[in-house]
């Protein structure tokens, strides 16, 4: 049996890592030594859009988990899915234009609000 959200979990995780090698790139491209910080728009956006990932790995992989066990394995997909789809957007946004990402940020606010939705539902069903 395919565990979806087992999936869908290495993807938010690949999502995290593509962001982190974004970051990496942007580092070597405008030639900002570690552990410096500050630089050239396009690299702050980067490290901002890989710090913001990480900040939102709680809210993502925590309901998405308990949603997968409480309401189900394909539910539970489907909102990794989306959130990994918004953060995708987020980021392509934000590299552009940091005034960019809302969209991207919405859409990935609105899978984890869904994850705990449908967490809290499961475990009401229970």
């Amino acid at each position: 049996m395919i565990k979806w959200s087992a999936w869908a979990t290495l993807a938010v995780l690949g999502v995290y890592v593509w962001t982190g090698v974004m970051a990496g790139w942007a580092r070597a491209k405008y030639k900002v030594p570690a552990p410096q910080m500050d630089g050239p728009l396009p690299f702050l956006s980067a490290q901002r859009v890989q710090a913001n990932t990480l900040e939102q790995l709680p809210l993502v992989l925590a309901p998405l988990w308990l949603c997968a066990y409480y309401l189900g394995d394909t539910w539970a997909a489907a909102g990794g899915l989306l959130w990994c789809l918004g953060r995708i957007l987020y980021a392509l946004g934000y590299y552009r234009d940091p005034s960019k990402r809302e969209a991207g940020f919405m859409i990935g606010m609105l899978a984890c609000g869904a994850l705990v939705a449908g967490s809290v539902a499961g475990l009401l069903l229970q």
